[in-house]
């Protein structure tokens, strides 16, 4: 029998757990009598969730599997971690919060089947329900990130998609310790069709993404699929360097001419401080892509798992 591999994050969702599973169940009497196999991935928890895990796989032991990370590594390491343990034909990614509607999987599992597309993925029309400021900086991540990479992404785009086994190879290929898996999943290609639906709320829980993490994530995006950040170092360095050499001209001619000390020792004081502050904006810009670099050769695990059934 065919079968589809679900991949599913899960960090301190001890309520959305049992809310996941039976809606899950409910829809594959739609997926033209594929086996549906679920993988959950515990990233370090610190709630019940595990046992909420344990539950189920005992519950349905030839259906249900998940491994428990020892510590928090984050969703990227959760997704990498499903898509070398899976062996389905098919390899979906859904969040268990609800969010990501269930009911298009069987869409999806048509979008390849019936239309030959490689990966069906889905796509938010709107951000309905979320802080006004969250929904600014996420518009304004996708603008500047789509301006400076080669590698589109789209605005409202999600994790959730259906793919073929062929993609998740191609992935897999991908070892790279710093991830950002929305970038991956369209720089290896591949024929892609995206279905829109309507932004949900949580099915029950908080999320763990506050503003902060939210942030240094599109930080580490950027970073991964672009270098325009050092070209952009490299003119403000310039740019710093023309105008102070200009001024220092000015100053020079200045005393030659008119003669008597330099008056605005004020304003001299705010340029130094200003050129500075540029050069260390330039030196964090390189220096995060040397910390990448850094974290790359030490060749440390993605993930370190604790328990796997």
């Amino acid at each position: 029998m065919k079968k589809i591999s679900l991949i599913v994050p899960c960090f301190n969702e001890q309520e959305t757990i049992p809310l996941f599973y039976p809606t899950l169940e409910k829809i594959k009497p739609q997926l033209r009598g594929y086996k549906l196999e679920y993988w959950f991935i515990n990233d370090g928890s610190k709630d019940d969730t595990l046992i909420e895990l344990q539950k189920l796989q005992n519950k349905d032991p030839n259906q249900v599997h998940y491994i428990s990370f020892s510590r928090n590594f984050g969703k990227e390491a959760a997704l990498y971690a499903g898509l070398k343990a899976v062996k389905g034909d098919y390899v979906a990614v859904m969040d268990v919060d609800l969010q990501d509607p269930p009911d298009q999987l069987p869409e999806m599992l048509a979008g390849i089947e019936d239309e030959g597309y490689d990966i069906v993925g889905t796509r938010r029309k709107n951000r309905q329900g979320e802080p006004k400021i969250r929904s600014f900086f996420s518009d304004l991540f996708y603008k500047v990130i789509n301006k400076i990479s080669s590698t589109e992404i789209l605005n409202g785009v999600r994790d959730y998609r259906l793919m073929t086994r062929q993609v998740v190879n191609a992935i897999l290929e991908m070892s790279e310790y710093n991830r950002f898996s929305k970038g991956i999943f369209s720089w290896v290609g591949f024929d892609t069709k995206y279905l829109e639906y309507e932004n949900r709320d949580r099915s029950a829980g908080n999320t763990s993404w506050s503003f902060w993490k939210l942030f240094r994530y599109s930080i580490e995006g950027i970073v991964d699929f672009s270098d325009a950040p050092l070209s952009i170092a490299s003119f403000i360095g310039l740019f710093s360097f023309v105008i102070a050499a200009i001024a220092l001209i000015f100053i020079v001619i200045r005393q030659l001419i008119v003669g008597g000390s330099v008056a605005g020792w004020a304003s001299l004081v705010s340029i130094v401080l200003m050129i500075g502050g540029l050069q260390l904006l330039c030196l964090g810009i390189v220096g995060r892509y040397i910390g990448n670099i850094y974290l790359e050769t030490k060749k440390r695990p993605i993930y370190i798992i604790k328990e796997k059934k």
